[in-house]
């Protein structure tokens, strides 16, 4: 079968051609090749998936999806835009219907240099007059100089920057009511003046017009067509007539609209989502196709790690020496210059970056609120201890975590140190306040605070509720858990639960236990910090900043 396209040798592996070699094998295969309309980046990429040989980027379709007429009402530099986040999208060839060229022989070479810095494979210039009209509105729509529109063709491919650049001559003669020897008169001179393919078109409803074409003219450069009215002609009367390309010219955005018309009209007939819910595509597989499992891999390889913690508050209680300012309010609500004491720890966990809390509500709950923290609530809290409000949390206790009581301030660096810790478990003790601490607080370690950073060994707790004497410090209500540490937490809690000791346990109890199994690091403080027990406490602590 002579061809022109016989001359070129067809590639052992066309997936590792570029786009543009690509759309030129599809053109010189002897196999019938298909490209799919797209009209963004997301239909070019379902067009890849739907496993199509190359996209068409449809003038008509990019037009309606901006709400625009098919008369290029869109300027070139907007249309370009879509075609470079179809590029991005896809690896596959685009072959971009460029209309007329958008205006004569210089802006036929700028459309190709830009298409060409975009990656795009090919455009089709159709012999018609600027501005256009869509081929199937009217009738003997005029068409362009023949010499005129060779000289659009001449200046394109001396314009691209890659040889395998593709540009496709279309004609309208017939589909404009012209003669069949008028067609292939412009075919004919199209091709001569360098034209890669010729694009022949028809509105006829069977394809005689196409096949008659095809009989007269042997084959001496690719053809390609757009099947859209004679959509019931088999594909395999387009193989024997020796057709390359056939173009499904604009159907994605036509079943786009059909289906967002149907689920507007669903949604506004019965004002719920219930009915559309199971049709649509979900939104999981909205950020499949737009690639977000890309960016999290993306994000792990060039950013560095980011910590996620998260803060446990335990605030159910009322507190026993507040009775006159906590009848209405758990002790963590109580007011401090204007500020709960709640919301001044919430502020400076946030400062360090723990911003993801969950507050263990009980008395007085509903004077908590929810809003930008997790709540889970003790409403056993006047029958049960701290472990029993902790263990409230255990759906929460996974991960790196800071556990605190409500009602503690403390300045920020005593955090920031304290999330410097690498032990899995970690307590805050002041080592300058044991004469007048609550003897449960009290804790035993094995080296006492010398006021240096850099011991050689760090100290471990060793005992819980000490002898005041013997004491090393005062643990405040702030621990560090390591992701490992606060699954050991989390799995003494269930013990605690198990052997039935857990509603009457307070947290040094639980450290207690730990201390057993587990070694439990010491970082010492001396003061900047308080807790609020009673009046002389909330005195202090307005004065706390």
């Amino acid at each position: 079968m002579p061809n022109d396209m016989n001359q070129v040798a067809a590639p052992a592996d066309p997936a590792r051609l570029s786009r543009p070699a690509k759309l030129r094998h599809c053109l010189a295969s002897p196999d019938l090749a298909f490209l799919m309309e797209a009209h963004s980046g997301l239909s070019a990429k379902i067009v890849e998936e739907a496993g199509f040989q190359g996209v068409w980027a449809s003038g008509l379709s990019i037009s309606a999806m901006l709400g625009l007429r098919d008369n290029n009402e869109a300027s070139w530099t907007q249309a370009l835009d879509v075609f470079e986040y179809m590029a991005d999208a896809t690896t596959l060839p685009i072959l971009v219907d460029g209309d007329t060229g958008y205006g004569n022989f210089n802006n036929v070479r700028r459309l190709v240099r830009k298409l060409g810095e975009r990656g795009i494979a090919g455009v089709c210039l159709e012999d018609k007059l600027f501005p256009k009209t869509n081929s199937f509105l009217g009738e003997r729509q005029p068409l362009a100089d023949i010499a005129e529109f060779c000289g659009r063709i001449r200046a394109g491919k001396d314009s691209q920057t890659d040889d395998n650049f593709s540009i496709i001559a279309r004609t309208e003669a017939l589909i404009s009511g012209h003669s069949m020897d008028e067609a292939l008169r412009r075919a004919e001179a199209y091709h001569a003046a360098g034209a890669d393919a010729i694009l022949v078109h028809s509105k006829q409803s069977n394809a005689t017009e196409i096949t008659d074409f095809m009989q007269r003219w042997d084959h001496r450069c690719p053809i390609v067509i757009v099947p859209t009215m004679y959509y019931a002609t088999p594909a395999a009367t387009f193989r024997r007539a020796g057709i390359s390309l056939v173009i499904w010219a604009n159907h994605l955005v036509r079943a786009s609209i059909a289906a967002m018309r149907d689920t507007a009209a669903r949604i506004a007939g019965t004002e719920s989502l219930l009915e559309v819910e199971g049709r649509v595509t979900s939104v999981r597989e909205i950020f499949r196709l737009t690639g977000n499992d890309e960016l999290e891999e993306a994000t792990r390889r060039y950013l560095p790690a980011t910590r996620s913690i998260q803060a446990i508050v335990l605030a159910a209680s009322r507190g026993t020496d507040l009775d006159a300012v906590t009848a209405d309010r758990p002790k963590c609500m109580i007011d401090v210059r204007g500020t709960p004491l709640l919301f001044r720890l919430l502020g400076t966990l946030d400062e360090c970056g723990v911003n993801d809390v969950t507050v263990v509500r009980g008395y007085r709950k509903q004077a908590i609120p929810t809003t930008g923290i997790t709540v889970l609530d003790n409403d056993a809290y006047a029958n049960t201890g701290e472990a029993a409000s902790l263990a409230c949390a255990l759906p929460r206790l996974e991960g790196e975590t800071v556990l605190v009581y409500g009602d503690v301030l403390f300045r920020r660096y005593i955090l920031d140190q304290l999330l410097a810790s690498d032990a899995d478990i970690t307590v805050v003790v002041d080592s300058a306040h044991t004469a007048t601490a609550n003897p449960r607080d009290l804790v035993g370690a094995t080296i006492r605070n010398t006021g240096f950073y850099h011991d050689d060994e760090p100290a471990l707790l060793t005992q819980v509720a000490a002898e005041r004497t013997a004491a090393c410090g005062q643990w405040i209500g702030l621990m560090h858990l390591s992701a490992d540490g606060a699954t050991l937490v989390r799995d003494e809690l269930t013990a605690m639960l198990a052997e039935g000791v857990l509603d009457h346990a307070d947290l040094p109890a639980l450290l207690q236990r730990l201390i057993r199994r587990h070694p439990v690091a010491v970082h010492y403080i001396t003061g900047h910090w308080l807790d609020v027990d009673n009046t002389a406490d909330l005195a202090e602590a307005r004065n706390f900043s």
